[in-house]
């Protein structure tokens, strides 16, 4: 057993260790702290310096991948070029081979429809009533005319000719059998097609008044709005509650008690397919 005395001198003790042990803890912390910045101090200016290995080695492996991405771009860029060059010729070759094939196209469509216009002119010439004299004849005056040293021949008096009333042509033969010729061929092609007579409009009589104006619809009598609740009649099926939305020209929108949308003709109205009221309720 300890007496009072003993037991202050004891809890004064372990209270003068426990204060050591306290600052040597402190003592060892603070100099613990200044070696380890003291240290990451040191690396940092070896890695400003570029000596740190820890930062030398991830920089060469960086640079290595770098030299690798830009050697790739290079040759992706070269095969890039040389398929746009590629690109670039085949479509030159291909302008130029459409060219062609249009330009043989048009070649023979021409020929073939000159061949067909001189096919039809020798059937036309072969097939009119009036007899080819007037052909000969006009050859013959055009040979006349361009023979400088054929004498002059006056030209008859048609008045000392034909006593009667007479026609004098200011066209040449040629230019006459052409018309004559566009004449025929005109009254052949609409010959045996007649037009036939369009079947009377059947006018539809609206059994109801409908129409709108600026933004309203006008239905027997009763004016409609936006935002109105209207009751929807339809022929075999149950009326249906629903708020405009939207007047058109020609239709309306409207909305469903349950959020669906849908539109009606103001031509369903005048018919009387549909039929519309105001809704009270």
């Amino acid at each position: 057993e300890m007496d009072d005395e003993d037991c202050e001198r004891r809890r004064m003790e372990c209270l003068d260790e426990m204060s050591n042990l306290e600052k040597q803890f402190t003592d060892l912390k603070d100099q613990l702290y200044k070696e380890r910045l003291s240290q990451v101090d040191a690396k940092l200016q070896e890695v400003i310096a570029g000596k740190a290995p820890e930062y030398l080695e991830p920089l060469a492996a960086l640079q290595e991948n770098m030299q690798i991405r830009t050697k790739v771009a290079g040759i992706y860029r070269e095969l890039c070029l040389e398929s746009v060059k590629n690109k670039y010729e085949c479509e030159i070759q291909a302008s130029r081979q459409h060219c062609e094939s249009e330009k043989l196209l048009l070649y023979d469509t021409v020929q073939s429809e000159l061949e067909e216009k001189i096919r039809r002119l020798e059937e036309d010439r072969h097939s009119i009533d009036i007899t080819s004299e007037l052909w000969n004849d006009e050859l013959q005056s055009r040979k006349k005319r361009k023979d400088p040293f054929s004498p002059d021949k006056k030209k008859p008096d048609f008045s000392l000719t034909f006593p009667r009333p007479y026609i004098v042509y200011m066209l040449q033969d040629l230019d006459i059998l052409e018309d004559w010729t566009t004449i025929r061929k005109a009254m052949a092609t609409l010959g045996p097609h007649r037009v036939k007579p369009e079947p009377p409009v059947k006018l539809e009589k609206h059994l109801h008044s409908a129409r709108s104006e600026e933004g309203r619809l006008y239905y027997d009598g009763e004016w409609y709005g936006r935002g109105q609740t209207i009751c929807i009649d339809k022929k075999d099926e149950c009326p249906t509650s629903a708020i405009i939305t939207t007047i058109n020209h020609d239709e309306v929108w409207f909305k469903r008690p349950d959020g669906s949308k849908s539109k009606l003709y103001i031509s369903q109205l005048q018919k009387g397919k549909y039929s519309i009221k105001h809704n009270h309720n």
